[in-house]
């Protein structure tokens, strides 16, 4: 019988699993544990679901018949959730050949490919040391209170149950949640303003768990649009971040798509006759600034990944933005890249970034509040970018401050429905709004030394100009690096002088 789970009472629930776990691992490892251990309780309960539909509607020997065709994953006989559940020791190592077991079953029957291969992720489900048989049951126990079928529990209050544990695991593991969350109301306004359509391909070459590509699902929801013909596309350095993102896929409904636990700069996993496929809509948040990365392997890069030039070691940044550039379909191709405010000053950066703005390929520049990253109170920017600006924005750049568009409650940052409104609606009017957003040839931007920053072209009229202390700091560098650059160049020239035998 349907015992349909209110989605308030489905997050209790599912937080309620970490209690278990407390003094038995730490905080950022409850992911780990519990997101296998859920995925693993809804595959069963849907097979069971399927299977008991199927003997209704074709009697228990046509369900017999028809076998595997009714089912959307295999669970194995004797891998099933109630075989692990009456297991009485080596707990751990049921759970881990149970997921294997699974993993193995469920393939592609034209490719074979292993559709489930690294979902549930490498945990060390078999040291009792740290797992001991008792705590496990108690884990077991508590999902078995709870039948996660389809008809309890739709496809889309369990995504929403999900990110919702995401986010609360992310509050609990501090520093660490960075790595597989993004702020969602940020994700929301970037999918809003790129506005995906049926049919189209959709793709985060930094994916954490996968919240970007649902976002653009929950938008042609909402919208009352088709989204099953919608290709996903994710990759992920970080194991356990690609296998939560799978799950948070799978648990969304979501079949079409296609995630790779590799590193993006380095093993670019979608390609096409030699060349990195392209697609309609990219959307990232990439790590920030990193310094580890192969900056020679990208000097001659074979996809032509350095078109604006080649990033200084110590910031990546312009290495992922030129990846996701490249990524774009021509014609079809937008993308919204989080980025520090950095990359739109940065004196080392100079060359790449005037490159970019003659390229047109810039469409917004939108600077956000504070403190909408965990454990982080940096200001962070959206860049837009289209391969097919509209006739009218050829040749302009839209600059958006929505640095006061933030609420503040119980210690987090958020963007509420009226600032997503807001933000969104400047875009797409493209026009200048006083002390909030203007447009800028990039004639005028080139006069600027191709800087980007927002504070240079959004001023306020009228009244007095309003000072800001970000604005300040970011006009301070702004100018302090315009100020090093002369420097340099000064003492470049005088180098050359003292050469010279003929001065």
């Amino acid at each position: 019988m349907s015992q349909r789970i209110e989605l308030g009472e489905l997050e209790t629930f599912l937080y309620a699993s970490a209690d278990i776990l407390r003094g038995y691992v730490e905080a950022s490892d409850y992911k780990s544990y519990v997101f296998p251990l859920l995925f693993f309780k809804r595959i069963c309960d849907v097979y069971d679901e399927e299977t008991a539909n199927a003997i209704e509607q074709y009697g228990e020997d046509g369900a017999k018949f028809m076998g595997a065709s009714i089912h959307r994953f295999i669970v194995p006989e004797g891998y099933h959730w109630k075989n692990v559940r009456n297991t009485t020791e080596n707990v751990g190592i049921a759970i881990k050949n149970a997921f294997y077991a699974i993993e193995q079953a469920n393939e592609d029957p034209k490719t074979h490919e292993k559709i489930l291969m690294g979902v549930f992720g490498d945990a060390s489900w078999a040291n009792k040391a740290a797992l001991p048989d008792e705590m496990l049951k108690n884990l077991i126990e508590h999902f078995s209170t709870k039948t996660l079928s389809i008809a309890n529990c739709p496809e889309d209050e369990l995504g929403q149950a999900y990110e919702y544990l995401i986010k609360k695991f992310g509050d609990d593991s501090g520093h660490t949640s960075q790595e597989f969350y993004t702020n969602r109301t940020v994700v929301h306004l970037m999918t809003e303003i790129l506005k995906p359509q049926p049919g189209e391909t959709v793709y985060d070459p930094t994916c954490g768990s996968a919240g970007m590509l649902i976002s653009c699902i929950h938008y042609l929801r909402e919208h009352g649009a088709e989204w099953r013909g919608m290709k996903c596309y994710g990759q992920e350095i970080n194991p356990l971040s690609a296998a939560i993102g799978k799950m948070n896929l799978f648990l969304n409904g979501v079949l079409n798509f296609k995630i790779v636990n590799a590193d993006t700069l380095k093993y670019p996993a979608f390609t096409e006759a030699g060349q990195l496929q392209q697609f309609d809509i990219v959307l990232a948040n990439p790590p920030y600034s990193i310094s580890s990365w192969n900056r020679d392997a990208f000097e001659t890069d074979q996809y032509g990944r350095n078109f604006l030039g080649v990033p200084p070691q110590g910031r990546a940044d312009y290495a992922f933005f030129q990846h996701i550039l490249k990524s774009l379909k021509p014609g079809t191709g937008r993308c919204a890249i989080l980025f520090p405010h950095g990359v739109l000053f940065r004196g080392e950066e100079k060359d790449m970034r005037e490159k970019l703005v003659q390229h047109d390929l810039v469409e917004c520049v939108i600077g956000i509040g504070k403190n909408l990253f965990y454990n982080s109170p940096m200001e962070a920017c959206i860049v837009i970018c289209n391969t097919n600006k509209p006739a009218a924005r050829r040749g302009k750049v839209l600059f958006i401050n929505a640095k006061n568009e933030v609420t503040r409650k119980n210690s987090q940052s958020y963007l509420e429905e009226e600032h997503i409104a807001k933000i969104a609606g400047a875009y797409t009017d493209y026009a200048t709004i006083d002390g909030f957003s203007a447009v800028a040839t990039i004639d005028e931007i080139a006069a600027n030394e191709s800087k980007l920053s927002i504070a240079l072209y959004v001023r306020k009229t009228g009244g007095g100009e309003e000072i800001n202390i970000d604005d300040a700091i970011d006009a301070w560098k702004t100018s302090a690096t315009t100020v090093r650059m002369e420097y340099e160049k000064l003492n470049q020239l005088i180098k050359a002088g003292e050469n010279d035998d003929t001065l």
